[in-house]
Parts: structure tokens; C-alpha cells; sequence
């Protein structure tokens, strides 16, 4: 919540105090929704899920319950693919950043990202049926029922769509805006060493972060489709971690994209100091606000993480 406060009183104000968002502000609030989704309603959902011992939820939740986990995850991942294309065309493609990175085509892209996560996640609505198991007849469970080798083909897709092609997208990204950092900065100062140095680190922890967070649980939905996954103490441990790590990305893309950003760690403190009301502009003042300057090597740098 505090993240979206600070995006929404970040926006930087126009002639005559109208709004206006930058294309990092918008793909931060559409990660923080997604993100904020994604765990007031999937971790309370999936908690019952090792609590119970059987679904109490009904045939609608039973479906839009996974079809929403699917969706909100694929909306957050797609958004960090969206950003890390962002922030290689403000620092590589400088020139073309002005007339690419616009509001109206951040808005777009945000709306693409939801739809193709919405389409995505069908799949999982269609095939999550409440049934009974043969070791426990009187009780019902919300399980999937899948015909062929159409579960196979879907968990493919979803490994290849959800993970491995946007690691590849943000990796690709990333280490080429650092490459152009470190090539405009060989003979800069030692203040644009230290940009170096902390641009490099948030981008290493990007990386990190979603590839630890989300490997185990597609390892689990590999080694499920295509194995013999083991039902004791250790697995079971196991799918509560990937549960815990799934979550947790979640939890720490606003450390990542937002609080280490000087402007917008500004921005909150005018969220608390206000009240989580912005305060209007006064009268007869021209209100500034930095704007970033790609032909500066060191506003390049840290254009990165703002």
C-alpha cells in the first residue's frame, strides 16, 4: 500500500498542477497491484490448503482461486520483463526513449500485460474440479483434471512463458545497460564509480531475486508432470518453502524497485508526513521536479534505479 501511495504521490505535476506519470511510475504500481493481489488472496487461499484437511471453499473459489494465483503471478513477472526492457531503452536507446517510453504506451503495455496473463491462466480455470479421493470418499478436494498429454503441454508453456524466457529477457536487459555504463564510464569520476558500483549490485539482486524466488516451484511442476514426486516430510518441506519464496518475491520487488530509488524513498516520506494525502502545490510557485538527462553520463547511471 505505502508503495502505491508513494507512486501516486511521485507523479510529477505539469502546467496548471496536472498530473503526469512516468513510465516507471506505471509499471511500478501495476507490479505493486499485482504483487499486493497476489498475497492478500493467494497466501490466505493456500494456507487452508495445508491447514485443512479438505476444501471448504466451493466449485467457484476451487477454480478462480488457482486461475487467480496464475494470474496474478504471470501479471508480476511480465511487469518485470516490461521494466527491465524500460530502463534498457532509457539507458541504451536514450535517443529513442522520449517518443517509446510515453505514458499512453506504458498504459498499453500494462493493459497487454494483464490480458495475456488472463489468457494464460484460462487453462488452470477450466480444469480445477472439486472431486473425493478413494482413501477418503466423504471428504472433497479441489484437484486437476486434465485429458492427454494437455497438462504436460500446459506446464511446458507456463515454464517457458513464466520463467525461463523472461529470465533470459530481464538477464539480456540488464546486462546491457551495464555494459553501456561501464563503456560511458571508464574515464568519469569517482562519484560515477560508486553509481557503477550500486547499479551493478541492484542489478545482480534483481536477477537473483526472481530466479531463487521462483525456481522451486516450477522445479516442483517439472518434477511432478514428468516424475515420480515422493509424498513425505522432505517434499512437503519443500513445497512450503517454494510456497514461502513465491511469496516473498512479491514481498521484496517494492524493496527492489521502489525503495531504492532515492526520488521515490522521497516521495514516501511525503506519504507519511502528509497523511497519505499529497499536498497541493502552492499558489504562485513553480514546483520542479527533476527530470532525468540522458545526455549525462552519471543521471544515465542512475536513471537505472529510479
Amino acid at each position: 500500500m505505502l508503495v502505491i501511495c508513494g507512486v501516486r504521490c511521485s507523479g510529477a505535476r505539469g502546467g496548471g498542477g496536472k498530473r503526469t506519470e512516468s513510465t516507471t511510475n506505471i509499471f511500478i504500481l501495476n507490479l505493486s497491484v499485482a504483487d499486493l493481489l497476489f498475497l492478500l488472496f493467494c497466501v490466505p487461499l493456500q494456507a487452508t490448503v495445508y491447514s485443512l484437511p479438505q476444501w471448504v471453499f466451493g466449485s467457484f473459489l476451487c477454480s478462480f482461486g488457482h486461475f487467480f494465483f496464475t494470474v496474478s503471478m504471470l501479471v508480476s513477472i511480465f511487469t518485470l520483463v516490461a521494466m527491465s526492457v524500460d530502463r534498457y531503452i532509457a539507458v541504451v536507446r536514450s535517443n529513442q526513449s522520449p517518443c517509446v517510453r510515453s505514458r499512453r504506451n506504458a498504459l498499453v503495455g500494462a493493459c497487454v500485460i494483464w490480458t495475456l496473463s488472463v489468457a494464460c491462466a484460462v487453462p488452470v480455470a477450466q480444469h480445477q474440479i472439486l472431486t473425493s479421493h478413494f482413501s477418503a470418499p466423504n471428504s472433497t478436494f479441489c484437484w486437476e483434471q486434465w485429458s492427454g498429454a494437455s497438462r504436460s503441454a500446459y506446464r511446458v508453456s507456463i515454464l517457458l512463458l513464466g520463467y525461463l524466457l523472461p529470465l533470459l529477457l530481464i538477464s539480456c536487459c540488464y546486462t546491457r545497460v551495464l555494459f553501456h555504463l561501464y563503456k560511458k564510464m571508464k574515464t568519469m569520476s569517482q562519484k560515477s564509480e560508486r553509481v557503477k558500483r550500486k547499479t551493478t549490485q541492484i542489478v545482480l539482486l534483481v536477477i537473483g531475486a526472481f530466479t531463487i524466488c521462483w525456481m522451486p516451484h516450477h522445479i516442483i511442476a517439472m518434477w511432478v508432470e514428468f516424475g515420480t514426486f515422493p509424498l513425505n516430510d522432505a517434499t512437503f518441506a519443500f513445497r512450503i518453502v517454494s510456497h514461502c519464496l513465491s511469496y516473498g518475491n512479491s514481498c521484496i520487488n517494492p524493496v527492489l524497485y521502489a525503495f531504492m530509488s532515492e526520488n521515490f524513498r522521497k516521495s514516501c516520506r511525503k506519504v507519511f508526513t502528509s497523511h497519505f494525502l499529497c499536498p497541493p502545490a502552492p499558489q504562485g510557485k513553480v514546483v520542479r521536479v527533476p527530470m532525468e538527462n540522458f545526455s549525462s553520463t552519471t543521471n544515465v547511471g542512475m536513471s537505472v534505479i529510479r
